[in-house]
């Protein structure tokens, strides 16, 4: 079903162009923000993309989190803990 959601993600990104992706905690979102990043290196996209962590996380970031930490433009965590860790992001308590 990643794959699947995936090639949807290519249809809808490149169709819809957002000017803005906002998502929090599921892998759901991976391939969207995957997509729209790849659409901004190649200059097809302009739009920005705000991770918000799960609140829940307090001493270290979901999967998805680990893996969208270093391609989104914001980056939002409810944890100081977590700003000491991951200092690109910004707390939101």
């Amino acid at each position: 079903t990643t794959i699947r959601s995936f090639i949807r993600s290519i249809y809808v990104a490149t169709r819809v162009r957002p000017d803005l992706v906002l998502c929090n905690g599921p892998g759901t979102c991976v391939p969207i923000v995957m997509i729209v990043f790849l659409l901004r290196i190649l200059g097809m996209a302009d739009g920005n993309v705000v991770f918000v962590e799960s609140f829940c996380r307090v001493h270290n970031l979901s999967l998805t989190g680990k893996l969208l930490y270093p391609i989104v433009d914001k980056f939002v965590v409810h944890w100081p803990e977590l700003l000491q860790q991951y200092p690109r992001s910004q707390l939101v308590s």
